[in-house]
């Protein structure tokens, strides 16, 4: 793969996939101790209407994908503090409308052919340094907010009776991180696509939560698993000409079970 370096779209692709598995397994780690998976994969698949929107209206896909992604998890926060038996079923409707606006607006959109892979299993050998920039940008913004409100966000992971007790705004935190979650996804499709994009931001912080004791641990842990499988995916994708994507989840995948081999056999 050395001479495929010499290439800016290998480059790019290189760089953005480092950029986003960080960012990635900062937030990622968040969004697997505050249990909300599922609600990331909401969000994911309901950003698919901005895309779509983004398309029709042509304005750059990060920002209109960005700004529907957003909306959808002030919604979410919204949803889950106050209708938290209902959450399910609202997510489920959510999940399904933002999909079906997107495609419509796609179909709307005269003279486009759209690649729908490209969103559905990703596209980062098309990143731009546009794109990364955005994504540099993201990453910075993230690592300020969980640096500067480590505590109060530590405080409302694992213990949200000890936070209420401190003055800590529950439902503040519990938005933030839902509309961090959001951007980090935005910026994730474009590396694995949005069907792909939850493997991303749970498998290497899975593996990362075995090893360590922390919350900065895990998130200092899973970065580095996360930009570790994106690097090989790649190397996969280019030996084999297969898809990007894929291949980064697949490698993640199979990194996971063999550290569960390791966990069961020698560990126990």
């Amino acid at each position: 793969m050395l001479e495929a370096l010499s290439y800016e779209f290998v480059q790019n692709a290189i760089i953005a996939g480092v950029l986003v598995s960080i960012v990635s397994g900062v937030i990622g780690s968040l969004i697997v101790v505050n249990r909300m998976v599922f609600l990331a994969g909401g969000i994911a698949h309901t950003s698919y209407g901005g895309i779509g929107m983004a398309i029709y209206f042509g304005i750059p896909i990060f920002l209109g994908a960005s700004i529907f992604a957003m909306g959808s998890a002030f919604i979410i926060a919204f949803i889950t503090l106050k209708h938290r038996y209902r959450m399910d079923t609202f997510i489920g409707l959510m999940w399904a409308i933002g999909m079906a606006i997107g495609v419509i607006f796609v179909d709307l959109t005269s003279g486009y052919s759209v690649d729908l892979m490209s969103y559905l299993f990703g596209s980062i050998l098309a990143v731009s340094r546009s794109d990364i920039f955005y994504m540099s940008i993201l990453l910075v913004i993230t690592i300020l907010i969980v640096s500067l409100r480590y505590r109060d966000i530590l405080a409302v992971s694992y213990d949200v009776e000890y936070a209420k007790l401190r003055g800590i705004n529950i439902n503040f935190f519990y938005t933030l991180i839902l509309v961090l979650s959001a951007l980090v996804i935005v910026v994730a499709i474009k590396v694995v696509g949005l069907i792909l994009v939850i493997a991303l931001l749970t498998i290497p912080v899975y593996i990362a939560e075995k090893l360590s004791s922390t919350l900065y641990g895990m998130m200092i842990l899973s970065s580095l698993f996360s930009s570790l499988f994106t690097v090989a995916g790649l190397w996969f994708s280019y030996f084999y000409d297969i898809s990007s994507g894929a291949s980064i989840i697949l490698v993640s995948a199979v990194s996971m079970l063999i550290f569960l081999s390791y966990e069961r056999l020698c560990l126990n």
